[in-house]
C-alpha cells in the first residue's frame, strides 16, 4: 500500500533543481524521502534520464546544500523512479542563504522569529541565553538584587555562599553572564526597564464590561519580579471583586478566583512567555471571567 505524502515523504513526477528546497526542509526537520517519478498519489509514472539524474542530483545536493543524501534508482514495471533519502542534520542547512523546514506535508521558509528560534535550537541554545552587547551590569536595579536575596533566603533555594556574592558574582553564579555580556534572561530579571531591549516585555490588564467595552486598564513594566508582584496586587485590589458573606457577625470576603491559583497563572504566564514575540502578556478581566494570554509555544 502506497503511503500518502506526510512530514517524511514527498512525491514529484520529475526533477527540478528547486526541489533542493524540499531536501533542505527535510534535513532541517526530521529527515525524509523525496521520490522522483511518482505522482501525488504515490503511483510510479517513471522519470526521464534517470541514469543522468542519479549522477547529477547527489552533486547538486553536496555543492548547494553542503550535505550528503542517499540517491537510489529503482524500477517498477519498466518505470524508473529515484529515491532520495535525507537524514536529519544536527546543524542548520540552507539553500542559497534561505532556510526551509518540513512541517506536515508542506515546505516552509523560516523567517523572523521562527528562523531565530530554529538557529538557536540547532546550536543547542535558547532565546534567553543569548548575550546582549549593549546592556551593562551597572544598569541593573540594586533594589531588585536586594529583593531577590530576601526571597531566595526565605525559600532556601540558594545558599549563603551564592547570596553573599557581589551583584556581579551573583550573576555569574546564576549563569546570567556570557563573558562580559549580560544574557537576555539577566536583563529580563534585573533590569528596571527590560523593554529598552525587548519590545513587549510588560503586562497589560484591562477590565471589560463586554468584548467591545473596555472600562479601564493598566500596564505593568519593570523587572520580571516586580511585574509578577505588581500584577497580582493590581488584580487583587482593583480588578477582582470579592463576594461578601457573613458567618454570624463575622464578615467573610471570598475572591472569584483562589489567590493561589491566580498567583500560579500569572507566574506561568511570565515564565513561559515567548519574549522574542514583541507582544505583551494580556490579562482581560470580565464580570464573570478572567483570561490570561501570552505568546508562547
Amino acid at each position: 500500500m502506497t503511503q500518502p505524502e506526510n512530514q517524511n515523504i514527498e512525491y514529484k513526477e520529475s526533477w527540478r533543481d528547486e526541489y533542493l528546497k524540499w531536501i533542505c526542509g527535510f534535513a532541517n526537520a526530521q529527515g525524509g524521502i523525496l521520490y522522483i517519478g511518482k505522482n501525488d498519489s504515490g503511483e510510479t509514472v517513471g522519470v526521464q534520464d534517470a541514469q543522468r539524474l542519479i549522477e547529477e542530483i547527489p552533486n547538486k545536493i553536496r555543492d548547494i546544500l553542503g550535505i550528503i543524501a542517499s540517491v537510489n534508482l529503482h524500477s517498477v514495471e519498466d518505470h524508473d523512479y529515484i529515491e532520495i533519502i535525507i537524514e536529519p542534520y544536527p546543524y542548520p542547512v540552507s539553500y542559497k542563504g534561505q532556510y526551509y523546514y518540513r512541517s506536515g506535508s508542506t515546505r516552509q521558509e523560516l523567517r523572523g522569529a521562527a528562523l531565530d528560534h530554529f538557529l538557536l535550537q540547532k546550536q543547542g541554545r535558547t532565546w534567553d541565553c543569548v548575550p546582549v552587547p549593549h546592556a551593562a551590569v551597572d544598569e541593573l536595579s540594586l533594589e531588585t538584587f536586594d529583593a531577590f536575596r530576601v526571597l531566595a533566603r526565605k525559600s532556601s533555594r540558594l545558599g549563603s555562599d551564592i547570596l553573599d556574592e557581589t551583584n556581579y558574582g551573583l550573576l555569574q553564579k546564576l549563569h546570567l553572564l556570557e563573558g562580559k555580556y549580560l544574557k537576555r534572561a539577566g536583563v529580563l530579571l534585573f533590569h528596571p526597564d527590560p523593554e529598552k531591549y525587548f519590545t513587549g516585555a510588560y503586562v497589560k490588564i484591562g477590565y471589560f464590561r463586554t468584548d467591545a467595552e473596555l472600562l479601564y486598564h493598566d500596564e505593568i513594566q519593570g523587572d520580571l519580579f516586580s511585574q509578577a508582584q505588581e500584577t497580582i496586587d493590581l488584580l487583587l485590589t482593583k480588578y477582582l471583586k470579592a463576594g461578601i458573606t457573613y458567618e454570624g457577625i463575622q464578615r467573610v470576603e471570598k475572591l472569584p478566583v483562589p489567590e493561589d491559583a491566580l498567583r500560579e497563572a500569572v507566574l506561568n504566564a511570565l515564565t513561559h512567555k515567548d519574549y522574542s514575540s514583541g507582544t505583551p502578556i494580556q490579562i482581560s478581566v470580565y464580570p464573570e471571567k478572567i483570561m490570561i494570554w501570552n505568546p508562547g509555544t
